[in-house]
């Protein structure tokens, strides 16, 4: 008997160790002014403590590091102050139910290791297969930074000699269709240029999906060394005409564009920028931040002392050379600020945490590199032919600007084989519609507007 005592209380030890196990993935519905976000936790454990990444897959963001992980009295917290994001909740073992916080905004957030369908809006122009061409995963390699990258490549067909592009993402962790907001702008490119006689190469972000390498410590300097190995690789392809290859970069894609031209001009044929920027990076955020708030109806005073902040903090970037003494000259000009005005602290959270979250997310890597990266040094040293297209109603890069400032940097180079165009009632993400507010993304059900396909397939294959 004491035998069988013994052994039924080994087997509740070991079913409630069990029954405690957190590391996994979980996975979670975000609900947000009517729009359903997945958001998933990706929890791991080494011998003393716990760390996770945080994924938001509708937004095409993967790999966010979460700063604060940990699990006891059954209770799961997760925080990222660089977001002003805090999750709690309560392990039920198959489940966890808990909180969802970013800022003042508050919502239940409930977590399962199942899948969760989400409803997926209606994207009429995804296409579905089967395709009329061929479409092959493949990998290649980044020798400068020794990572493997994974993309997939669609070719009209397996005979020919195929003129063919490379697909640049914009800013943020992107996968190979680029996919943000429910959307897949990438597919909806590649698919149609696929179709009409041109080979596309899109593949995933260094760190996301199934592409190696760290996305977080990244540039656009380091992005260009993977758009020209995605380059190199096309050249080895059989099918593909070695001399007529392509970059086709989207918003800061089209920043990687004319570095990767202006670098390799025997390699690269033609760009295409699409709500690519001409203007160095603290004019763009400024604009755009500017922009953005007239279009919400933020007050007028709010939006110009909002601009004179953010144009102070970035001209320290500018004259930065420190990364460490960045932080310390930007965390006492932060905290100044909100000593003038308490007001701009979210509700519930200590001065010092709003603070420190500001000074992390312009002292990263990549926006450092992106307030000082000036494009124009690099187009006008492009040679090849340019195709420029925006969006009159993109709040991120406005369009005459940019255009502007583009047309005049090819121009100063020499580079008269240019064709600018701006297309009426599109925004950012080139879709139809009345505002351009990014928040709206979602809504539209239009992907991409037929008309800039056309002509962006036309102009391609233009001789």
């Amino acid at each position: 008997m004491k035998r069988a005592i013994i052994l039924l209380a080994t087997i509740f030890c070991i079913t409630n160790l069990q029954s405690q196990d957190i590391t996994g993935k979980w996975n979670g519905i975000l609900k947000v002014q009517g729009m359903q976000l997945t958001i998933v936790f990706n929890i791991e454990k080494n011998e003393s403590e716990y760390f996770s990444t945080m994924d938001s897959p509708d937004q095409g963001a993967f790999g966010i590091k979460v700063d604060k992980t940990s699990f006891s009295d059954n209770t799961l917290r997760l925080s990222i102050p660089s977001a002003g994001i805090e999750y709690s909740g309560e392990f039920l073992g198959d489940k966890i139910l808990g909180t969802f916080k970013q800022f003042s905004f508050e919502t239940e957030l409930n977590l399962t290791k199942d899948i969760i369908e989400v409803q997926k809006p209606n994207r009429p122009q995804e296409p579905q297969p089967p395709f009329p061409y061929i479409s092959e995963d493949v990998y290649f390699k980044n020798t400068k930074d020794n990572i493997t990258l994974a993309g997939t490549l669609t070719i009209p067909g397996d005979k020919g000699n195929y003129p063919a592009v490379v697909l640049i993402t914009g800013s943020g962790p992107q996968n190979r269709d680029e996919e943000v907001f429910g959307h897949k702008p990438f597919l909806v490119i590649s698919d149609y240029l696929t179709r009409n006689g041109i080979a596309v190469l899109r593949f995933d972000d260094r760190g996301v999906a199934k592409s190696e390498g760290n996305f977080s410590d990244a540039t656009s300097y380091d992005f260009a060394t993977d758009a020209k190995s995605a380059v190199d690789y096309l050249k080895t392809r059989k099918e593909i005409n070695k001399n007529n290859i392509g970059l086709v970069g989207h918003s800061e894609g089209g920043i990687i564009a004319p570095i990767v031209a202006s670098k390799y001009p025997n390699d690269i044929s033609f760009i295409v920028l699409l709500a690519g920027t001409g203007l160095r990076g603290d004019n763009i955020l400024l604009m755009q931040q500017e922009l953005i708030g007239r279009a919400m109806g933020m007050p007028e005073d709010v939006i110009l002392r909002n601009k004179e902040i953010n144009q102070k903090a970035f001209e320290m970037v500018i004259n930065s050379s420190d990364i460490d003494a960045l932080r310390n000259e930007m965390l006492e000009y932060v905290m100044n600020n909100i000593k003038n005005d308490p007001s701009q602290v979210p509700q519930g959270m200590p001065a010092e945490d709003f603070a420190e979250m500001q000074v992390n997310q312009v002292t990263t890597t990549w926006m450092v590199n992106f307030i000082k990266l000036d494009p124009a040094v690099y187009l006008e040293k492009v040679k090849c032919r340019v195709l420029a297209v925006n969006g009159e109603l993109d709040l991120q890069v406005p369009a005459d600007a940019n255009l502007f400032a583009i047309k005049n940097a090819l121009k100063k180079g020499g580079n008269e084989n240019v064709t600018i165009i701006a297309y009426p009632n599109l925004n950012h993400l080139f879709q139809r519609c009345t505002s351009g507010l990014p928040d709206k993304y979602i809504e539209i059900e239009e992907t991409f507007s037929v008309d800039v396909l056309k002509d962006l397939a036309n102009w391609i294959l233009k001789k």
